[in-house]
């Protein structure tokens, strides 16, 4: 079992850049989140300097859709974010993923309904991206019909279009307050497709409001709203047997194989490890799952 690197929050000065909640020791993968750490679940991201400065890496790029502030990656934030919307968080929350050994993935409460990974993007991603849709358009793929799949129309909303991608497919497990922003979203996603459920987030009632007040919080301020940035976020969930990557900016649901509700977690661990590979000097990684309270 690889040993975590207390390293942003013991104030170690390494010989290189490091995210504030990465650590990659012995050419192995660390998720590193702790109580000083200043994370963002998207767009932004923190690097600690040789000098202890910390800066953000972002680019800005002009856009013609909404635009909204990106979410802290904090639990604490998310859970209180989801719960103003309408999840009850008392039966379930998002919890950090600490890495991807199999010690600290047994770490996380179970049952796990999904997982939400950030990675940095760039031209890999892309080239990946269009290379996936061509062979789907070429071979197909099994998607089951069970799979809530939406389109992201907002700039700077993958965190929260991941976050709804996970409760929205587990409606049939975690409890949704009536009449809350979700169940009126969901109430109105039936028999839409996913770019017109996307375009709904736009509009939603509510929800808007709640994720504006909960990108203000959290341990980091706020970036701009013109910030657009490298990083990107997508979800993972467990549909009649098979582990599905939702990402708002792909044309299709990624069928990763087979998978089970028992191993959700592990199945997404090996096809992160992958997400890695492409961008082995890239620290930039993060994982967060939706898991039960109890």
């Amino acid at each position: 079992m690889v040993a975590m690197k207390q390293a942003a929050c013991n104030r170690r000065m390494l010989s290189l850049p490091v995210c504030v909640f990465c650590t990659v020791v012995s050419m192995s993968f660390i998720l590193h989140p702790c109580n000083n750490t200043h994370r963002y679940l998207s767009p932004r991201i923190l690097t600690l300097t040789m000098a202890g400065q910390i800066i953000p890496i972002t680019t800005t790029m002009a856009e013609d859709r909404p635009r909204w502030l990106p979410l802290e990656s904090n639990p604490e934030v998310m859970n209180k974010f989801v719960a103003n919307i309408g999840l009850d968080t008392t039966k379930h929350q998002f919890v950090d993923v600490y890495g991807l050994d199999e010690a600290l993935l047994q770490m996380v409460p179970r049952p796990v309904l999904g997982v939400l990974l950030l990675f940095p993007v760039g031209d890999s991603y892309v080239e990946q991206r269009e290379a996936e849709a061509a062979k789907i358009d070429e071979e197909g793929q099994v998607v089951s019909d069970k799979v809530f799949s939406m389109s992201q129309t907002i700039s700077n909303a993958c965190g929260t279009v991941g976050l709804i991608h996970c409760i929205g497919n587990n409606l049939d497990k975690v409890t949704l307050t009536p009449d809350s922003y979700l169940d009126k979203y969901f109430s109105g996603c039936e028999d839409k497709s996913r770019e017109e459920a996307g375009q709904m987030l736009e509009t939603a009632e509510g929800i808007s409001g709640e994720h504006e007040e909960s990108a203000a919080e959290g341990q980091t301020e706020a970036p701009e709203l013109e910030d657009s940035v490298d990083l990107h976020f997508v979800c993972f969930i467990e549909r009649d047997g098979h582990l599905y990557e939702l990402d708002g900016n792909k044309k299709y649901p990624i069928n990763h194989g087979e998978s089970s509700p028992d191993t959700i977690l592990e199945d997404t661990a090996k096809v992160v490890k992958k997400f890695m590979d492409r961008t082995p000097d890239d620290l930039r990684f993060t994982l967060v799952a939706l898991s039960a309270t109890s």
